[in-house]
């Protein structure tokens, strides 16, 4: 699928974005990492593979992929994380379920029936629970894991909703404003494999306070 962009933002994965890298590397898509130029480590352990590195200006994960997404010129892209807990062989099937639904926008679900993860926490599931029933009471988005990041999308959909959040607010603010479009937006089954290195950048607390700020910011703002 020529027309796929894989966008990686990472942060200090030295360890496990080269081996990312390795097991993608004969997908037929475009690859791009966008990376802190300060991050020399991790810009040092990929300098053999084929990819495109987009270097940050600013900080933060929504600032990684709101400039990620604004440099793809295929017709899709797909978040896909640096730590090795998105599984590639499910990029076929994501992009199946944009063809049966006719979707703008494919979200990954650990929480469907035969999905699972073997890097969730008992905080992250319980926060992730929460916020997908928040978000299905006050703007009836039915995704059963709205702040998972395997998501698959039209390119020129995303690049028109004014995507602004720099930090893990993005994650929230992404679906909502989809939705908001009245853009399609369907989930899909998937399963999350343990990390090869490192550990969870989110603070949950902190971060989730933050995205429900957020959240209730956006239903004030257009109910």
């Amino acid at each position: 699928m020529t027309n796929l962009t894989l966008l990686i933002p990472a942060k200090n994965e030295k360890d496990s974005l080269p081996v990312v890298l390795e097991e993608i590397k004969k997908l037929d898509c475009k690859i791009k990492v966008i990376l802190e130029k300060d991050d020399l480590e991790t810009i040092n352990s990929i300098k053999e593979f084929k990819c495109e590195i987009v270097y940050q200006k600013g900080k933060g994960y929504g600032d990684a992929l709101i400039l990620g997404i604004n440099a793809v010129d295929t017709k899709f892209f797909c978040i896909f994380n640096a730590d090795g807990s998105f599984d590639p062989k499910e990029l076929d099937a994501m992009k199946l379920k944009f063809v049966e639904t006719k979707s703008n926008f494919i979200f990954a679900s650990r929480y469907e029936k035969n999905s699972g993860s073997d890097d969730d926490t008992f905080v992250t599931l319980i926060g992730n629970y929460f916020f997908s029933y928040l978000c299905k009471i006050l703007f009836n988005i039915k995704i059963k894991d709205i702040l998972y990041t395997f998501v698959m999308g039209e390119t020129q959909a995303a690049k028109k909703l004014n995507l602004k959040q720099t930090d893990f607010t993005f994650c929230i603010e992404l679906p909502i404003k989809a939705h908001l479009k009245m853009l399609k937006i369907t989930s899909k089954g998937s399963f999350e494999r343990s990390r090869i290195a490192g550990q969870k950048k989110v603070n949950a607390f902190k971060d989730g306070l933050y995205i429900l700020i957020y959240i209730f910011r956006l239903f004030f703002k257009f109910r």
